[in-house]
């Protein structure tokens, strides 16, 4: 068995390679399947436009090869990138601040210790990549800068794209457009979708937030991860890109379809719990498994499992959530 992922990372000591090879075999078929129909409708000559074809198309899943170009076009990074040419070396070629170089610079061995690719004995050692990305991105938003949580979004950016600049425009297109304030330095955006959640959970999957509010669990304890890496770490690789398919073309909305599938399907398990680290451990808990292993299959349940969520209820929830923690100071 192949101690290594295809991305580089290493498998942990109690991966389950049985039930991973059964679900791979049965997902390379669905892959082939989608990779015939990506590669036509790519052949057409006008591109890809926002349509509810290509929609669909990507809540099936992009083809690893395909998936950078795709990103790039529906984020709008390829038109930023093709408005900038030469932008993103000039950034490096400028001043730096020495305090954000600083804090890059410690971040560097602490991102994906476990993926060989990072390691400093690896050629190309993609640290490299990761720090050039970073500190030209901290220079082109200032107003961010550096935080932590962003190198592990553009190091597996640089996994996917295998470019710098292709994944400085990703960024870009995530910090500045698709999450609304996650990474400035009051992570306000961030804390406000961390109540939106607990908000459509009432809605949506009521025992579980009257469990939360009887213990006096905060929802920012148990899913800051998954909002802030955008479940990097928190699921399985397969399973992240596939959910980053339809964040970059359909925003951040699928962030809550994701966190309310694993609390929905889930909430039988969750209930069990009866005092406050033990509903801390049935969230780490929920995260593992064949459920979220089987990414096709989950993203299919991501789309009916919460039911329907209109961006407009999340932009309302949004605004009152936003007003209560400002309020709060």
């Amino acid at each position: 068995y192949c101690r290594v992922d295809p991305y580089g990372f290493e498998r942990p000591e109690d991966f389950d390679y049985a039930s991973y090879e059964a679900f791979f075999s049965r997902y390379l078929v669905v892959l082939t399947r989608r990779a015939i129909k990506w590669s036509k409708l790519l052949k057409g000559n006008n591109g890809i436009q926002k349509s509810l074809k290509v929609k669909r198309y990507i809540r099936k899943g992009i083809p690893n090869e395909h998936r950078a170009l795709i990103w790039m076009i529906v984020s709008g990074a390829q038109a930023n990138m093709e408005q900038n040419p030469g932008y993103y070396h000039r950034l490096l070629e400028g001043e730096k601040n020495d305090k954000l170089v600083e804090a890059i610079q410690t971040d560097m061995n602490r991102t994906f210790p476990d993926n060989v690719k990072f390691r400093k004995t690896a050629d190309p050692c993609l640290q490299h990549a990761l720090y050039n990305v970073l500190v030209a991105y901290g220079h082109h938003n200032k107003a961010v800068g550096y935080c932590q949580g962003m190198n592990f979004i553009a190091g597996y950016l640089i996994l996917i794209t295998k470019n710098e600049e292709e994944s400085f425009w990703l960024l870009d297109a995530l910090i500045g457009r698709i999450l609304p304030d996650y990474y400035s330095p009051a992570m306000t955006g961030l804390k406000t979708d961390q109540e939106v959640l607990g908000e459509l959970v009432k809605m949506k999957v009521p025992a579980v937030a009257e469990l939360m509010e009887r213990h006096g669990v905060m929802w920012t304890l148990v899913v800051s991860r998954w909002f802030i890496c955008l479940f990097i770490d928190v699921l399985p690789v397969e399973t992240v890109l596939r959910i980053w398919d339809c964040l970059f073309y359909e925003g951040s909305k699928i962030i809550f379809r994701v966190a309310l599938t694993l609390i929905k399907q889930h909430q039988a398990f969750i209930l069990e719990a009866t005092n406050f680290p033990d509903i801390c451990d049935k969230f780490k808990e929920i995260t593992k498994g064949t459920f979220v292993t089987e990414c096709h299959s989950f993203m299919q349940k991501t789309f009916t499992e919460p039911g329907s969520l209109s961006m407009a209820t999340i932009n309302k929830l949004r605004e009152t959530c936003r007003e209560k923690l400002l309020s709060q100071g």
